[in-house]
């Protein structure tokens, strides 16, 4: 299976909780990290590696890595690009998911958060530019489409090893047990 990482480009200060967010979602949806880059928040990456002690799962966080640097060693390494844009090719109307699929190699997904360098669209950086419809939104719920689409809604049914906490669905109301409690609802 293709492995999938994500590249955070362009954290803020006032970006800390939208960047918690694309984190989360990232690790929730079958990334395997999430690369902050250029910066270091050492209050997102502990909340982040919080989460995942708590919720379980193997998820990577690393932080102040260059952009470049991290492209260029993943590149190295033999895997592409995608750089979510609005300017993109449509996820929907385009055959664009099924080509970076068929490559068949590891995924590094570049998120960014406010305007980007003009390089991201180049083919030096980006092997493919994917648009997620064609209307202004956040660049998290961007990345929940890709990963969904990606991974064809399967990462949805996972379970994480080594969790803490669970939940169990519930028609009404909410159930949640520490996972040495964790015998399903009868």
């Amino acid at each position: 299976m293709q492995k999938v990482v994500v590249l955070r480009w362009g954290h803020r200060l006032r970006d800390k909780r939208l960047t918690t967010h694309v984190a989360l979602t990232a690790r929730a949806l079958g990334a395997s990290e999430l690369v902050l880059a250029d910066v270091r928040d050492g209050k997102i990456k502990e909340k982040i590696d919080g989460v995942s002690e708590t919720w379980g799962g193997h998820f990577l966080f690393e932080m102040g890595v260059p952009w470049k640097q991290v492209v260029a060693k993943w590149r190295n390494k033999g895997g592409i690009v995608v750089h979510l844009t609005a300017y993109g090719e449509n996820i929907q109307s385009s055959d664009v998911l099924q080509r970076v699929k068929a490559t068949g190699k590891d995924v590094l997904v570049i998120v960014g958060s406010r305007k980007v360098p003009s390089e991201f669209f180049s083919k030096r950086v980006s092997d493919f530019n994917v648009a997620i419809g064609s209307q202004p939104h956040s660049e998290c719920s961007g990345l929940a489409v890709f990963l969904d689409r990606f991974f064809e809604g399967e990462e949805l049914s996972g379970e994480f090893k080594n969790s803490k906490m669970k939940i169990f669905p519930q028609k009404h109301g909410k159930k949640m047990v520490k996972s040495d409690d964790s015998e399903s609802p009868k």
